[in-house]
């Protein structure tokens, strides 16, 4: 293996060195031009590329124009570009080989992609001889720096393909053990893998932790072997909900699911929820239920036993029938009051509780606009808008919720001490079917 790659050897005239760094810095300003070029070759050329979907090949449209600003800046900064430099391909290779693209084909995009710098750096070159011959000393360099993240992402591709020949249930299940205990693993295969799913390999790149369990009822779920079956299935969709071209690490572990998703450069939590509530949904209508769990993002491996953590204690939070509570989408003082026991129930005033009962029995309108009227930021006048009334029935309302609560709206206090009150109730209502809040 290549230890490293000098680009840029000591350059023989000024105006050659002056050439050789504005060709340099053109190629570099037309990154993305040039990956289009590879991309369009690759399409034709390639079979492996040309069936594949369009998150794969934006994934290696990034890929490209990273590696050729990678490439390009070291030669521009006369820097040397060593493996370490290049860790991103290593994870690029390992998803193509977890995708099935040939390895054929994948080293092919190499020496296309080589093809394409060069015919870049020939474009801005020019018909002066200082030009030509800066142009042509670049090519060596050029040659190196493919030959090592070639080389490079062959090595990971082969070392993940060898990792998946041989997976079994109980090497997953180590990986991740590892990860939940705050360790990356120092080598080989399971770095591949962890590395391939975007875990470890950027301390900036945010992941969360999500577990899941599969509720009494579901589907091939009333003996031992068709739990622990419909527990790898839900395994498997998990592992299929990712953002940002990245899989999901997601294995059974004793009664639960969990997985690590990361949620990549460009991906959000909010795209990771959408799909995680598209795949219980999917999974629901398979005769599957599921309680889903996500923690808050993390971007270090350390950090992972603390989310996991967190899915748990948001999975213990969802009802009876389960769903998906993603502590990404609340706010605290929505977690607080789901984390609510009975004491704080029965702090509740009996009044503001007999009301809420009795406004929840006619249709819940005092709920509805104290709610409203708080997101105006007690502004009336857009709460009645809001709620498509006349304001001179938000006026009534007010002075109805003040005449059986006791409470004033316009009171900082008194409309914080409503709003919990509302939460809870809703909270328990969704747990139990009935409100458990202080109405004595």
């Amino acid at each position: 293996m290549s230890a490293g790659s000098h680009l840029l050897t000591a350059s023989n005239s000024d105006p050659v060195h002056a050439e050789r760094a504005r060709i340099v810095g053109c190629a570099y300003d037309h990154a993305d031009d040039i990956a289009d070029d590879v991309m369009a070759k690759l399409r034709t050329e390639l079979p492996g590329y040309g069936t594949a979907d369009p998150g794969f090949l934006a994934d290696v449209h990034d890929q490209l124009a990273r590696l050729s600003r990678t490439g390009l800046g070291a030669l521009l900064e006369r820097k040397r570009v060593t493996p370490a430099d290049v860790t991103y391909a290593r994870q690029a290779a390992a998803r193509r080989a977890r995708s099935g693209l040939p390895l054929v084909d994948y080293i092919a995009a190499f020496r296309l992609g080589q093809r394409a710098i060069w015919k870049s750096l020939l474009a801005h070159a020019g018909d002066t001889e200082a030009g030509r011959e800066a142009v042509l000393s670049l090519a060596g360099p050029l040659a190196r720096y493919t030959d090592l993240i070639s080389t490079q992402a062959t090595d990971a591709y082969l070392e993940f393909q060898q990792y998946v020949a041989a997976e079994s249930g109980r090497d997953s299940q180590a990986l991740m053990d590892t990860l939940l205990d705050g360790t990356l693993p120092a080598g080989g295969p399971h770095l591949s893998v962890a590395t391939a799913h975007g875990i470890g390999a950027d301390r900036t790149t945010p992941l969360v932790v999500v577990t899941a369990v599969v509720l009494d009822g579901s589907a091939r779920a009333d003996s031992a072997d068709g739990l622990g079956e419909t527990r790898q299935l839900v395994s498997a969709a998990a592992a299929r909900v990712g953002v940002n071209g990245l899989r999901t690490l997601s294995v059974v572990r004793g009664g639960e699911i969990v997985a690590i998703p990361a949620l990549g450069r460009d991906g959000s939590a909010e795209q990771l929820c959408q799909r995680l509530r598209a795949m219980r949904e999917d999974l629901a209508a398979e005769g599957i239920a599921l309680a889903v769990g996500v923690s808050t993002a993390v971007t270090e491996v350390a950090q992972i036993p603390r989310a996991y953590r967190q899915a748990q204690a948001a999975l213990a939070l969802l009802p009876e029938d389960g769903g998906v509570l993603a502590l990404p989408q609340l706010t605290p003082f929505r977690y607080l009051l789901l984390r609510a026991d009975d004491t704080t129930r029965q702090l509740v005033d009996p009044r503001i509780g007999a009301a809420l009962a009795d406004d929840r029995a006619r249709g819940g309108s005092l709920a509805e606009t104290i709610r409203a009227f708080a997101a105006a930021d007690m502004n009336l006048r857009e709460a009645a808008d809001t709620l498509r009334i006349h304001l001179n029935t938000a006026k009534y309302r007010l002075g109805r919720i003040q005449e059986l609560t006791g409470r004033n709206v316009r009171s900082v206090n008194d409309l914080v001490e409503l709003l919990v009150a509302i939460e809870l109730q809703t909270g328990q209502s969704a747990r139990s079917g009935t409100a458990v809040i202080n109405e004595a």
